[in-house]
């Protein structure tokens, strides 16, 4: 048992302070998210170089498992909730307890979506793909599949770690992760040093073989290097019964947003398919720009959850509004800077994924609208992370329904489809959305931080 522990810092007393300690926060978990992404845009970027079918089976593999993915971390987003509760709390013992709880879920939800896995190549028949491409990415989806417990186990232990103020770790596992990534991809996928040639398929038996070395490694850290006795990572599960049913009541909503965040950004890709090679190539390269972006609202995100949930946890509804409120004006200057890029040089940032000269000048145009959704889109992130800091999501869920189901989905398919917009209506579609759920979240975060004495 490692004797590694530090007591929870006193309340921030300053605007300094709490810009501080969110940026503490929020850098680690920013880079940690965005090598996801890069895991999977190598994936992409290496089987692409090895045949246009095995990118075609790798794609189609890919859409499906990430969306349930998606909802099984969205279930698991209570961990942090909870452990950044307790800890704020002193109830550094529940901690651990948390963390093996969450486990048990992430297990039980993993093996579920294997399961699901199993039936990939009958759904891609069922919404007309042909039967090559259906089978080829069928064999992709199953191999993918053994990645996914192993994923949710990674996730339940870092949004832990995260909980307990202690990001890096999960940060240094993932830069290792992507260099183990880009090698076994490269044997795996090409077949070097006498490995068979495998493509696509390659890809994701590297993706899991990865995965599982992640869960392994933050695993290990977690048992060996943190104060076992401090946070409870050994020992009875006190209180076992109650924290799950927890888990699951703010882990629910929370799949929820999830798959209605993501179903409906799929829908609007569904919708650029609708209108010819050019637009669906030029909308994918705005879309992937976004979400690299977005990672660093992810990890201010984090951050106010976790700041948020220790002032629930001191009672203290004074350091949940400026815990909240510090992380959105954190993310509005980030954001204006990478806005900031998108629109002084979109030519050079669309050339790094195409060279088609009519993408180009689709993709380059409609970068330049793009660059004002990032800021509706980080702060409404953020709001939901600061609403989830103090487990009011049930709420959160209906508002972005409204937002990216009501409103978004409609006008893409009015300014993109009707009327003829392209890629362009596409991007203003989005940014109505954005803009509507950042208004609907900030206004129900004022709400109840103002009687957060009524929510502990």
């Amino acid at each position: 048992m490692s004797s590694i522990s530090a007591p929870l810092p006193p309340p921030a007393d300053t605007l300094g302070e709490h810009i501080a300690r969110t940026l503490k926060l929020a850098l680690p978990v920013m880079f940690s998210r965005a090598g996801l992404l890069v895991l999977a845009a190598v994936d992409s970027a290496m089987t692409g170089h090895a045949s246009s079918t095995e990118l075609a089976y790798y794609a189609l593999a890919a859409a499906p498992q990430i969306f349930t993915m998606l909802i099984g971390i969205g279930l698991l987003l209570g961990t942090v909730v909870l452990t950044a509760q307790a800890d704020g709390a002193g109830r550094t013992q529940e901690t651990g307890v948390v963390w093996r709880i969450a486990l048990l879920h992430a297990a039980g939800y993993g093996l579920l979506m294997l399961g699901l896995m199993y039936t990939g190549e009958a759904f891609l028949l069922t919404i007309g793909q042909s039967a090559d491409l259906a089978q080829g990415a069928g064999q992709v989806m199953i191999i993918f599949g053994w990645s996914l417990p192993a994923m949710l186990l990674y996730i339940a232990t870092t949004l832990f770690l995260e909980g307990i103020g202690r990001p890096l770790p999960s940060l240094l596992i993932m830069i290792i992760a992507n260099l183990l990534n880009a090698f076994l991809n490269w044997l795996l996928i090409y077949g070097n040093w006498g490995f068979p040639a495998l493509g696509a398929e390659g890809a994701a038996l590297a993706t899991t073989i990865v995965r599982w070395f992640m869960f392994f490694a933050v695993a290990a850290y977690t048992w060996l290097y943190i104060d076992t006795l401090r946070y409870g990572v050994r020992g009875p599960l006190k209180d076992g019964w109650r924290l799950a049913r927890t888990l699951r009541r703010i882990g629910y909503p929370m799949a929820l947003t999830q798959g209605l965040e993501s179903g409906s950004f799929t829908a609007m890709t569904l919708f650029a398919g609708l209108l010819g090679p050019v637009q669906v190539a030029a909308f994918q390269i705005i879309m992937t720009l976004i979400a690299l972006v977005f990672m660093c609202a992810l990890g201010f995100s984090t951050a106010a959850s976790v700041r948020v949930g220790n002032a629930v946890g001191r009672r203290d509804p004074r350091g949940v509004r400026l815990a909240g409120w510090t992380a959105v004006g954190l993310v509005i200057i980030v954001l204006s800077a990478c806005g900031l890029a998108f629109i002084s040089v979109p030519e050079w940032l669309v050339s790094i994924y195409s060279n088609d000269p009519e993408v180009l000048a689709v993709a380059g145009s409609a970068l330049a609208i793009a660059a004002i959704i990032l800021i509706p889109d980080g702060v409404q992130a953020v709001l939901m992370g600061s609403l989830r800091g103090i487990a009011d999501v049930w709420p959160a869920s209906a508002m972005f329904f409204i937002a990216f189901w009501l409103v978004m989905i409609p006008l893409g398919y009015l300014l993109g489809v009707v009327w003829g917009g392209g890629a362009h209506g596409l991007v203003k579609a989005i940014f109505a959305g954005c803009i509507t759920a950042a208004v609907l979240l900030a206004m129900r975060f004022q709400v109840v931080s103002a009687r957060i004495h009524k929510a502990v």
